[in-house]
């Protein structure tokens, strides 16, 4: 995770009542964080969302998309500061988002970034510490603690 992710890359109690806006304040703070227009990537999110959702169960959403000129995989997370509809696979509201970005011809690395997110989020006891934590300092050490270091 921490080639995908850096300690400004977590909103720790973002506020949103809809889908759509939590999309749009996450896709302003990947904005911030890769130079890239929030509207183009706010708009990739829409599109994706627009195939199927990216609500994946148990109250987490992990909307993703790719942008020609991004460099490398972004990532960006977020806790709701109250769960919202996110048409959600189970039907539950969702109160934890992560978003990625990744470059148009980044296949098997958009790929392995998105099964390495679900993999950790699947985990109930890290989303309950996740949902636990006091700061986006504590939600970033939760999330890169068990990484193995990429060179292995």
């Amino acid at each position: 995770m921490l080639d995908l992710i850096s300690p400004q890359a977590i909103l720790p109690n973002l506020k949103a009542s809809n889908k759509k806006q939590a999309l749009q304040e996450m896709a302003r703070k990947a904005s911030e964080l890769t130079g890239q227009h929030e509207r183009a990537i706010f708009d990739v999110l829409l599109e994706r969302e627009r195939l199927g959702t990216t609500g994946v169960g148990h109250g987490i959403a992990i909307p993703h998309g790719k942008l020609s000129s991004l460099d490398r995989v972004h990532g960006v997370f977020a806790r709701l500061e109250r769960p919202i509809d996110f048409d959600a696979i189970d039907e539950q509201p969702v109160d934890l988002i992560f978003l990625l970005l990744a470059p148009e011809q980044a296949g098997a690395d958009h790929l392995k970034a998105l099964a390495r997110v679900s993999r950790l989020l699947r985990d109930q006891s890290m989303c309950e510490k996740l949902r636990g934590a006091q700061s986006g300092d504590a939600m970033y050490a939760l999330l890169t603690q068990h990484e193995p270091s990429p060179s292995t």
